[in-house]
């Protein structure tokens, strides 16, 4: 039974895991709104609105990223034996 209170959780592979798939589907996003405003606008308001996309894209994954490996696991008191 104590052997399940000895393991701290495992946040660092989580958090990078989300940053990641947080990047990717804003990379698609903007991937598809360049694709969509081809022949609507001209091609610096398009490479504007990808580089907005994209901006976001990497300070969300910098934020999920920080705060999942920021949640060190703290020590736990060891519990004391009963006589």
């Amino acid at each position: 039974m104590m052997l399940f209170f000895d393991v701290g959780p495992v946040g660092g592979g989580i958090g990078i895991f989300a940053a990641v798939a947080f990047f990717l589907i804003f990379l698609v996003v903007a991937f598809i709104a360049f694709k969509m405003l081809k022949r609507t606008v001209k091609m610096a308001f398009r490479i504007a609105i990808v580089a907005v996309i994209l901006a976001i894209a990497v300070a969300g994954g910098i934020a999920l990223w920080a705060v999942n490996t920021a949640k060190s696991p703290r020590p736990q008191p060891r519990p004391t034996q009963a006589r």
